[in-house]
């Protein structure tokens, strides 16, 4: 049986793409660059990262972009020997307005240089592209209107849009104004027997999450509602295993089975929140004697299964990813990014120090702009990641070391700096969810003077030094050693639900989840640089 997620930690909004015996993902990454990720399976059990297709400025370049915009919801389909991928740019996140801008670009392989980006329009996102059997294609986004306090959701917008002028065409219809669970998104379209189906999703990417379907004789409508309501939800059921579950895409095997790929989260006992993000789940579906898509073995309540039926293939496993990187390699490894700037050369190099991975310290951890932070998600809700680093900083301002991150004000940093008397020393900073970025230092909170920076962990003046992270589940530990033999446990057990969604502002805030990974700071500007030899990621 195939187990939910399919794809694991942070990779929500996935569109699904066939080709032949080739099944693609492409899912959200918002402000970690390069942008969008496509998996690869031939057995819908089976993925492997292949690809992120938005690697250069021409493509995206997301500088100044506020936590949690960037990529939002790609659409990935194949025609005319193409693959096409349109794909959100925003680049507003508080306020009435959202600033969303949406764009194509295609490729002849799903791992080469994809084309500069062709702009569609900026009125919504979640933008799709549907290929028609007439040749014609036709663009669907979500419309945002700033002009309502509590739903800006204004329905599903129509166009044509013309592959030899490269834009947009002809009149713009609202198709659909949703269901009366609102917050109308993610709109998908598809032909079967006549009709022309409308996925959405409905009802916010939290809890009260949904998929809907809506069906019309005529692409641009009316659409009849699916009259039993939701495709898939777990909003009437707070207790399955994967909660959030909406937004998605339908599939159909060579073997004419119909499956669906949607969102969902995995939320922690007790504070219900997910450091994981939200994940890509599958379904299993069929059509109704009526024409009408139903989940299998779900018929009556549209609840999302932790186990599915596989389809008739033979399974197709993929070589496993090591759990220790040494850096020996000029290229980055795959499963690692960074944040939002096209320019990772600036403060990231792999050839300097031949088999080291060199950080140059930037702006601050918090930065929206450039920091030299590079990271990769997190899989699991229990795991340990490792680093050996060189680092000698020479003032205060500079500090690196090892950082569970879910975004500018929610992390954990278990950082090497020094002091006014020239003393190096690890410690921690966090911060925990507070908008104005406060920072809090942990071993601090229990001395009689908590604004005395006394720091109780030395190190020697130079020298390698180890960190390491262990998470389980709601509690994160750090330790630190000189040797890699002997390790010393900083004595403080962290909230580690920080790194998640709910976190913070709560529900609606933040959508992206917990990464673990390298930083370097120089906010003096003296650009001090640290050397990381590898970086280990091990789930338990």
């Amino acid at each position: 049986m195939i187990q939910n997620p399919i794809l694991k930690g942070f990779n929500p909004d996935p569109s699904i793409c066939v080709v032949g015996d080739d099944y693609y993902i492409a899912t959200s990454t918002f402000e970690w660059y390069p942008g969008v990720q496509i998996h690869h399976s031939k057995d819908l059990t089976n993925w492997r990262l292949i690809s992120r297709p938005l690697n250069r400025a021409a493509l995206l370049d997301m500088r100044g972009e506020p936590d949690s915009c960037g990529i939002w919801a790609p659409c990935l389909t194949y025609s005319d020997g193409l693959f096409h991928l349109i794909y959100t740019d925003v680049k507003r996140f508080d306020g009435n307005f959202k600033d969303a801008h949406n764009y194509l670009t295609t490729c002849e392989t799903i791992d080469g240089k994809w084309s500069d980006p062709i702009y569609m329009n900026s009125s919504g996102f979640d933008p799709s592209l549907f290929h028609d059997d007439d040749g014609k294609k036709w663009f669907v986004n979500m419309v945002w209107d700033h002009r309502h306090k509590h739903n800006f959701f204004g329905g599903i917008l129509l166009q044509e849009y013309c592959p030899v002028q490269q834009k947009l065409i002809g009149e713009i219809k609202n198709i659909f104004a949703g269901s009366k669970l609102a917050c109308t998104e993610a709109p998908h379209l598809y032909k079967r027997n006549g009709y022309y189906y409308l996925l959405t999703a409905e009802g916010g990417t939290f809890y009260t999450h949904a998929m809907t379907m809506a069906r019309s004789k005529n692409i641009d409508g009316p659409y009849e509602l699916d009259p039993y309501g939701y495709l898939l939800t777990a909003k009437d059921n707070q207790h399955l295993g994967l909660q959030r579950t909406g937004h998605g895409d339908i599939f159909e095997t060579a073997k004419g089975e119909y499956y669906l790929v949607h969102l969902c989260g995995r939320p922690l006992l007790g504070e219900r929140r997910c450091p994981l993000g939200r994940e890509t789940g599958l379904q299993k579906t069929y059509w109704t004697d009526d024409n009408w898509l139903r989940l299998e073995n779900a018929e009556t309540d549209g609840l999302p299964k932790m186990q599915v039926e596989p389809p008739e293939v033979p399974e197709h496993p993929w070589p496993q990813i090591n759990a220790r990187n040494d850096f020996d390699s000029n290229n980055l490894p795959i499963e690692f990014q960074w944040l939002r700037t096209p320019y990772p050369e600036k403060f990231m190099s792999l050839e300097t120090r031949k088999g080291y991975l060199r950080l140059t310290g930037l702006q601050s951890i918090g930065s929206l702009y450039e920091q030299a932070l590079v990271a990769r998600r997190q899989q699991a809700f229990v795991f340990t990641a490792q680093i050996a680093m060189d680092f000698e900083p020479n003032n205060f301002q500079q500090s690196a070391g090892l950082t569970c991150y879910y975004n500018s004000y929610k992390f954990h940093y278990c950082y090497v700096s020094i002091d006014d008397e020239g003393q190096r020393f690890v410690d921690i900073m966090s911060c925990l969810g507070n908008r104005d970025q406060t920072l809090t230092f942990p071993l601090r909170e229990g001395q009689l003077d908590p604004s005395k920076t006394d720091i109780r962990f030395v190190l020697p003046k130079t020298g390698t030094v180890y960190l390491k992270a262990k998470v389980d589940h709601h509690s994160l530990i750090f330790l630190f050693s000189t040797d890699e033999i002997s390790w010393q446990t900083l004595p403080v057990h962290l909230d580690y639900t920080v790194i998640s969604d709910e976190a913070g502002g709560g529900e609606g805030t933040n959508f992206t989840g917990g990464f673990v990974g390298m930083a370097c700071q120089d906010v003096s500007g003296q650009q001090l640089h640290a050397d990381f030899d590898y970086f280990e990621y091990i789930e338990e």
